[in-house]
């Protein structure tokens, strides 16, 4: 079983940046895709971007956070990172990393069957 674990979340004024991490102990991350996603309060769980395995190239941005936040991965820390810039009060969720079940995929996989317990994210002046 994959278990994922994401770190980083904050409180934090907006304009400031974040940079959250996904680790998954005794597994290489780098064989997965790996996407990030947050819910925000009463809103439905939004997918915000992915990186396929293999290398550091995303597939997928949401267009709210285009120009913002980054996708990459460290291989030799095993870690995928969400680098998050200019942070919007909007941008304030409890963000998750996900992985499939199979690794070798592309962005976006069919089906993400991992989930971390998620990292809170709050922007706020």
């Amino acid at each position: 079983q994959v278990r994922l674990v994401e770190s980083g979340g904050g409180l934090v004024q907006p304009g400031s940046s974040l940079t959250l991490s996904c680790t998954a102990p005794g597994v290489t991350l780098r064989y997965y895709a790996i996407g990030w996603f947050r819910r925000a309060p009463g809103k439905e769980r939004e997918g915000v971007s992915c990186l396929s395995s293999h290398d550091d190239a995303s597939s997928y941005l949401v267009d709210s956070v285009k120009g913002r936040f980054t996708i990459s991965r460290d291989n030799a820390k095993n870690t995928v990172y969400l680098q998050m810039n200019n942070l919007k009060p909007e941008d304030t969720a409890v963000y998750y990393c996900a992985a499939p079940y199979r690794y070798g995929e592309r962005c976006p996989p069919i089906e993400y069957n991992y989930w971390g317990q998620g990292t809170q994210v709050t922007v706020s002046a």
